[in-house]
């Protein structure tokens, strides 16, 4: 399950429609906490920090673009079912899944294997090939944004990231998390290839537990994926291939994310037997 937490004190009791129950994390877009909709349906509300409620304009621009995301399809990810603003401030709600991130999964009880990993992977394959069939670039991939649901992976935060890129007056900062993100964001022209790079680098976190170019402070982190080799020591052989083509520094070169899942289910052989630990995601 996920650590929900008790609000903090000065926490809002409700964001819009919206009565929040718990206090669910805190990242370097805002803060996140279990909530209870108007239906009674448990969902995440994501509460973005202050800063980026200081240009007007920008506001209105990331509702409009984070308002695109609902149109992904539910085909594993977690669904957008709201975006508002409340006291200036740009909120986001979306399904709630009870599970681990798969950053968490995988630094408590170690990489996947097998069934699992292939699960993981088409999974999160089919979450990327709807959120791009949307027209939506995710931009932020990663282990931390994808959730361990039980009834399998979800891919969430789609959407978010290009949203808060609209206006430099937004943030300076880059957007994105530098281990996981492809040559071509470093030099601000992110496209639907990046989140391909990215999602390869997330399952080579998921087979191995290490960054695909390792971690660390982010000019040396940003040189190695402008200039060296994906490390793909123990990934299994039969997606290791796969994967350093979704890393090549070309984004022209990479597959895109249909072909990468059609390329999966080709290249996976039978469905994986139920001694795997991970469902598949529903439809």
């Amino acid at each position: 399950m996920p650590d929900v937490r008790p609000p903090r004190p000065g926490d809002p009791p409700s964001i819009g429609s919206y009565r929040l129950t718990g206090f669910l994390g805190e990242g370097g877009q805002g803060s996140v906490y279990l909530g209870v909709a108007p239906s009674g349906e448990q969902v995440a509300v994501k509460l973005l920090h202050t800063r980026f409620a200081e240009d007007e304009r920008a506001v209105r621009r990331f509702l409009r673009e984070a308002d695109s995301a609902r149109r992904v399809a539910e085909f594993c990810t977690a669904r957008v079912l709201d975006v508002g603003e409340a006291d200036g401030r740009p909120y986001i709600v979306g399904e709630y899944v009870d599970g681990p991130s798969l950053q968490r999964q995988v630094t408590a009880e170690g990489p996947l294997r097998g069934a699992a990993l292939t699960r993981l992977a088409v999974a999160t394959a089919t979450a990327l090939a709807a959120i791009h069939k949307a027209g939506v670039i995710h931009r932020d991939l990663k282990p931390g944004n994808v959730l361990l649901g039980p009834d399998g992976p979800r891919v969430i935060d789609f959407g978010i990231a290009r949203a808060l890129d609209v206006s430099q007056s937004v943030s300076t900062s880059v957007v994105g998390t530098p281990a996981f993100m492809a040559p071509e964001q470093f030099l601000g022209e992110p496209q639907p290839a990046s989140d391909v790079f990215a999602w390869a680098g997330t399952m080579v976190f998921a087979a191995t537990g290490r960054g695909a170019f390792g971690f660390g402070a982010l000019p040396v982190v940003m040189h190695r994926i402008m200039n060296g080799e994906p490390d793909l020591s123990g990934v299994p052989e039969g997606i290791a291939a796969l994967l350093r083509a979704c890393l090549a520094k070309d984004p022209r070169r990479r597959p895109t994310a249909d072909q990468l899942l059609h390329d999966l289910i080709r290249t996976s052989g039978p469905p994986p037997g139920p001694e795997g630990r991970m469902r598949s995601c529903r439809s």
